[in-house]
Order: C-alpha cells, then structure tokens, then sequence
C-alpha cells in the first residue's frame, strides 16, 4: 500500500479545523508505518513510549487519536533557535529534517511578526512543548513517507470566540494561526463553532504542506485517513481528513473547456483590499483572477477585475466579486478556451523532492513548471537561493528523460 500512495496527490479536509495531532493521527489512519514515528521520536529524545495511538469515534465516524505524554518534560518557553538546533543535532531523515524546519520557521515568522522581535528570538509558548515538537515532527515524517506529488486543502475552519494563552485571553482564530495562514494564502472560513478550530501547529503544518487552497480536483481514490481533535463538537465529527488519490487524466475526466469570463471595473476601492478580495473570489471556485490597471471617466485611475469561473460556482464567483469588492455591478460572458493536458511528476534534487506541473500535448511535454511553495520550502530549509532550487528541478526534469514523447 505505501508504494501505491508514494508521489500521489493529498487532498486536506479541515471543515472542522486542523492540529498538529489531528495531522499525525489522519497520517497514521492512511498507513504511514508507526515504526518511522517512533524512531524520529526516540531520536528528538522524546521516546517511543510516550506516543499513544487509540481508535475513537466521532459523531459516528471511525478516527485515530494521537495523545503525547509530556510528564516530566513541561512546557516552558523554548526558542526557536534553540528548537532548531535540537532537531539539527537529532540525526533526522533529511526529508524529515527540511519539513520540520520549515514548519517551525513559519510559526517563528508569524510570531516575530505579531510580536515585533527576530524570528531567531521569538520564545514558543502554546507550541513549544515536546507535545508540539512530536506533533510536527510526526507530520514531518508522514509528508515525507507520503511525498505528495502536490497537496490540495479545502477551506479550513478556525472557529471564533477567545482562547486562553500565555498571552493571555485572544480572540479566535488566534493571531499566529491567521497570520500563518495569511500568509500562505489561505483559503479560510469560520466553521460555525465558537471555540479554537486551528491551532498554530496545525496552520503551519498546512502552510507547509499545501501548494494550492482549492476543492478536492478529480481523483482516484487510494486511502483515506482520518485523525481526531480532542473536542466533541455538537454538529459534526472532530477529525481532519486527508484523501490520498492518483490524479485523473483528462482523458479519464474530460474537462469542459467552456468558462465565464467575470469582470468588473473599480475605480474607489483601496488597493489594500485587493489581494483578499482576489483571495476569496478564488476560494469561491474561480480557476483564475487578475487586476489589469485601466483609465476610467475623466481619465481616473483605476482596476479591472478579471476572473475565470466554471459554470459551477459562476453563482459563487459573481457573489465573491460583489461582496469583497466596492463594485455595485458585475458582467460575465461565457468564453472558449483550449487546455494543455497537464501531469505531477516528482524530481528528486539535491534540495529533495521537487513536485513539477507538465504540461503535454499529443504525449509530447511542452512546458514544465516546479512547484513554487515546494520550491521556497527547500530554499528555506537548505539555506540557497530560490531561484537555485528551481533551477535544479528544471535540470532533473530534463536529465531524467521524461520529457520525450
């Protein structure tokens, strides 16, 4: 089963949030083997024996349950360096190595950033315990086992209210959660539950992890796991979802290649307004958008807002548009448009595995593209360039052959 999930796509379902605990109970619910956790556990100095796994029910829905045993360990404030340094000096895979890295530099950007200091002196608090180590190393090691060709997610749920914190009393979504997810690009949404839905572990491992906010793309199915939160909520089940699958060709799932084109012209909007404007109108379904600099009346000044939108959330689209933007109108008229067949593949580098977009026509690749977060994540774990990491999946690519017809 392992080598059949090997390099497919991963599709995350957070309707009812994300943890690093969830991650790791969904990641061992799929079949990643617990022999590779418990390793990485001993070798961070954790312990294989204080990781529980149970079996529980959710609203009526089978999940695993991921419990660490801190005892003994507390949870005082750690730094990020020093984090850092006791996963470098652990004798880690180096997949799994880049992974955690990356996820912690994401929790230490976004704490920098809310609390005006150096990434390399923030102090951890709610996350800086050995639970919340294990549980991003965990999801490090079950994204490396997987190597996900590219990883989908669904909007996720951060749920509202307050939460208590070393910080004292905070809003929710708790502030490291959203700006981790902001800036990765999320697509979010409340949920409907007044209480923490998204923790800062599990906004990260998901900032890491996904290479685009999107409904589930057509797939074939090859496993589902699902991890348990620790809540009972009263209207759904408490676990996060993930969904491994072999991308359909479309061949297998032809595609309809008749689109709306959605446009609206803007002339007193702020321009602060407009990436999450462009944000939602995509988490609303649309395949594209894009702001052209126009002149209006009187030679002022202005946007056009363009968007691509399948007939199935043109209506979503249109209502995006007319609620994040200061348009009181909109029009959309329906477009042809011809689409290269496009593939996943994954290139093995000197930085790690590299997912690429390839695009074909008549079995003959035209265009191949590298993933850009995968990229930026190994720029970030290796300490090189970007442009460095691109180059090197674009040289795999072609050294591997796989180019030809």
């Amino acid at each position: 089963m392992s080598d059949q999930l090997h390099g497919q796509h991963l599709h995350i379902d957070g309707a009812s949030g994300a943890a690093g605990d969830m991650m790791l109970g969904a990641l061992l619910d799929l079949g990643l083997p617990r022999a590779l956790v418990d390793e990485a556990f001993d070798r961070i100095g954790l312990g294989r024996q204080r990781l529980s796994v149970a079996a529980v029910v959710k609203h009526g829905l089978a999940a695993l349950d991921v419990t660490i045993d801190a005892h003994h360990h507390g949870h005082d404030h750690v730094r990020h360096a020093d984090v850092v340094t006791r996963l470098r000096g652990a004798g880690l895979d180096p997949a799994v190595l880049a992974r955690a890295l990356d996820i912690f530099q994401r929790l230490a950007e976004a704490e920098a950033h809310l609390h005006g200091v150096a990434a390399d002196q923030v102090e951890f608090h709610e996350v800086g315990g050995i639970d919340s180590i294990a549980d991003v190393v965990g999801a490090a090691v079950g994204l490396a086992w997987l190597a996900p060709a590219m990883v989908t997610a669904s909007p996720v749920a951060l749920g509202h209210g307050t939460v208590k914190t070393a910080h004292g009393l905070l809003p929710v979504p708790a502030p490291a959660s959203l700006e981790i997810l902001r800036r990765a690009g999320a697509a979010v949404t409340d949920g409907g539950a007044a209480r923490e839905l998204c923790t800062p572990t599990g906004a990260a491992i998901l900032a890491h992890a996904v290479t685009a906010w999107t409904a589930m793309p057509p797939l074939e199915p090859l496993a589902v796991g699902h991890g348990a939160g620790d809540a009972d909520l009263p209207d759904r089940p408490n676990v996060l979802r993930l969904v491994v699958g072999r991308p359909l060709t479309p061949a297998e799932h032809p595609a309809d290649d008749t689109v709306y084109r959605v446009e609206a012209n803007i002339d007193d909007m702020s321009p602060e307004l407009c990436e999450h404007a462009a944000q939602a109108i995509a988490a609303a379904g649309a395949l594209d958008v894009w702001w052209t600099p126009i002149a209006m009346k009187k030679s002022r000044p202005a946007l056009l807002l363009s968007a691509l939108a399948p007939q199935g959330a043109l209506e979503a689209v249109l209502a995006a548009v007319l609620a994040e933007t200061t348009s009181i109108g909109v029009r959309f008229d329906r477009v042809a448009r011809r689409v290269l067949a496009r593939e996943l593949v994954t290139v093995d580098t000197a930085f790690g595995p590299i997912p690429l977009k390839v695009a074909r026509q008549g079995g003959r690749a035209l265009n191949a593209a590298p993933e850009y977060e995968a990229c930026r994540a190994a720029a970030r774990a290796y300490g090189v360039p970007l442009k460095d990491v691109f180059a090197a999946a674009i040289a795999a690519w072609h050294a591997s052959g796989r180019g030809a017809c």
